[in-house]
Formats: C-alpha cells, sequence, structure tokens
C-alpha cells in the first residue's frame, strides 16, 4: 500500500476513534503509536492472521490486536461508508460490465465465476 493511502486510512480512523491516538500511561509510559496499531490491523486483514502474530515485530499484545482490529473495522465503515462501500447503481454497474469485457473479453462477467455460458474455441468434446 501507498504511504499516502495509508496515511488517508490512519488520519480518517484517528479522527472517528480516539483509542487509536498514542497516550501516556500514569507511570509515564507511552502506548503504542497510531501507526504500529494501524499496522498491526492492517496486517491482520491482509494476511488473514491471529493478532499474535505480530507481538515481536510491531510489539503489540494479542488484546490490544483484537481490540485494534474491531475498533478499526468499524472506524473505516463509518468513514468511507458513503463514499466506498455503497451498492452501485445502474450506471455504475453497465460501466463496469462495459470496462470487464473490453479488458477480459468476457462479456456479461459482472461477479460471477460460472464460465459455462461461453463457447470455447479449444474446448475437447466427446
Amino acid at each position: 500500500m501507498r504511504r499516502p493511502l495509508f496515511l488517508r486510512i490512519v488520519n480518517a480512523v484517528v479522527a472517528r476513534d480516539s483509542y487509536f491516538m498514542q497516550t501516556t500511561d500514569p507511570v509515564g509510559r507511552q502506548s503504542i503509536s497510531t501507526l504500529q496499531k494501524c499496522t498491526s490491523t492492517l496486517r491482520q486483514l491482509t494476511y488473514g492472521t491471529t493478532a499474535y502474530m505480530f507481538d515481536e515485530y510491531l510489539h503489540v499484545s494479542e488484546q490490544t490486536g483484537r481490540d485494534c482490529l474491531a475498533r478499526f473495522c468499524r472506524a473505516v465503515i463509518k468513514a468511507f461508508k458513503d463514499t466506498y462501500l455503497s451498492k452501485p447503481t445502474t450506471d455504475d454497474v453497465c460501466m463496469l460490465v462495459n470496462m470487464h469485457e473490453q479488458v477480459h473479453g468476457f462479456p456479461g462477467m459482472l461477479g460471477s465465476i460460472d464460465c459455462m455460458h461461453w463457447q470455447w474455441k479449444n474446448f475437447p468434446t466427446a
């Protein structure tokens, strides 16, 4: 992921949930940084692993990793729901189907991996 995109997501998450801000405990030690929390969460989502996997690498405990994941997902949904997580309009669907046909040569293939209707040129038949 490019740095500007990562920072845009981090800023949107921090604006929605103060949990991601770096704080200082009563002893004077700083908590893990905002970037560590977001990096741990994105790695969990990317690699499909548990929070425990990043304990040594990012110094994020398993409990903090789980909390970050849950809060991050809620914050991303709040931040980007209207822009990126909305259902496509009829015009959006037509544009996607046409774009897919131009790029891949398969007409009518939106969200389908079933290619049974396609005539294969070199497909052996019995």
